[in-house]
């Protein structure tokens, strides 16, 4: 299997040889053989590399913490100026796109809509489209696959920069396959290119590549961390540790409040599939709850065709809310640069879920609700954006 990356050179648009480009990058942008996707583009004839762009994390990941903004610089490695789209401004302006003629954009996505990489992608696209600039995809896998979808379709009142437009929590696109839905919606004449991947199939899951796993943000070490996200991505808007600060992030949770047996008892009772809960004890060394001890969980997915990710993170937060209902609490706002709404509603992309937990509705009712958005989503815009069938 080749990426956009692996490919680039034979299939660059011949309208943009020679062209003048800025490269949006991050850790996880190298090619099979852990070459920097910067490295490949100052080798190619193809183009003249000007300049490099960065999202949340940075382009080699220094910043290791969740919503750390980081200012630009000059890269050591290769004396290129390096601008911070996670600082300042996340949408490139005029003085960082004057020099070039072209955005490249090739950063591996994780399938969730809340992981900000492809809101930078669109704020580059946005701003490419108003100053007449092209948009080159190096497309990559989605690591969990191109198949399933889940979780609410976000309702454009509580957009942010965890989820700027309206898809699904758990998507099941490719990041050329974003763009291409974006461009065609809202930037109808933006000049954009996909260099798509050749072997990959929307079954496949990222192990299933042949294709080396590179930590796209510090936070995200395996791929057993992409797939259990788009649900335990949730417990940032609590007073929960998402595990943050151990070694297993987002599968391990729990708080100091928390008794790992009731718990993991009460989580049995929602008969979740393709998943097994097992009772832990555990220490962050940062973030919330450092240095306590927490009682908790961690997730072991046991049959990933079957586990439903959202699911599981809104049936931990359900139990919690239920079994310890005075410790339990909603964090505040700011969250991702939104101060009027609760984390938990951004997150979702709406008020429905939380007011649902509160109300005690019952766990499958809730699915029900999201389950048809993610159809309907299915039928109007996945189906025609797809590059791959």
């Amino acid at each position: 299997m080749q990426t956009g990356l692996d490919l680039f050179n034979k299939n660059w648009p011949k309208k943009l040889k020679g062209a003048r480009a800025g490269l949006l990058v991050h850790p996880a942008s190298v090619n099979r053989k852990l070459e920097h996707a910067s490295d490949c583009l100052l080798k190619s004839g193809k183009l003249k590399l000007k300049a490099l762009f960065g999202p949340q994390h940075g382009i080699r990941g220094e910043t290791q913490d969740n919503m750390i903004e980081w200012e630009g610089f000059r890269d050591k490695k290769t004396a290129l100026p390096v601008y911070s789209l996670y600082g300042q401004t996340r949408k490139p302006d005029l003085s960082m796109l004057r020099d070039i003629d072209v955005m490249v954009i090739d950063m591996q996505d994780v399938g969730s809509r809340y992981y900000t990489f492809i809101w930078t992608m669109e704020l580059c696209m946005q701003a490419c489209h108003e100053m007449e600039k092209s948009v080159v995809i190096l497309d990559r896998p989605n690591p969990l696959g191109g198949v399933h979808t889940e979780g609410p379709v976000i309702d454009i009142n509580y957009a942010s920069f965890v989820g700027q437009r309206p898809i699904p929590v758990r998507h099941g696109m490719t990041i050329g396959e974003i763009g291409s839905y974006l461009k065609n919606k809202f930037y109808p004449s933006l000049d954009f290119h996909v260099v798509p991947m050749k072997g990959w199939e929307r079954k496949m899951w990222f192990d299933e590549t042949g294709l080396p796993w590179v930590l796209p943000s510090p936070n995200m070490p395996t791929l057993d961390t992409a797939v259990v996200y788009p649900g335990m991505c949730l417990l940032e808007a609590a007073n929960l540790s998402e595990g943050r600060g151990t070694t297993r992030p987002f599968e391990i949770f729990g708080a100091p409040f928390i008794d790992p047996e009731i718990l993991v008892t009460r989580l049995e009772t929602f008969k979740l599939t393709g998943v097994v809960f097992r009772p832990m004890y555990f220490q962050p060394t940062f973030q919330k709850h450092a240095g306590k001890l927490c009682g908790g969980a961690q997730i072991h997915v046991v049959n990933r065709e079957k586990f439903k990710p959202f699911k599981t993170g809104v049936a931990i937060i359900k139990a919690v809310h239920d079994l310890y209902s005075e410790h339990f609490e909603w964090k505040q706002p700011p969250y991702e640069y939104v101060t009027d709404k609760l984390p938990i509603d951004i997150l979702a992309g709406t008020d429905r879920l939380r007011n649902d937990i509160e109300r005690g509705k019952s766990l499958n009712e809730m699915e029900d609700w999201w389950k048809a958005q993610c159809l309907e989503f299915k039928k109007k815009v996945y189906k025609k954006y797809l590059i791959y069938k």
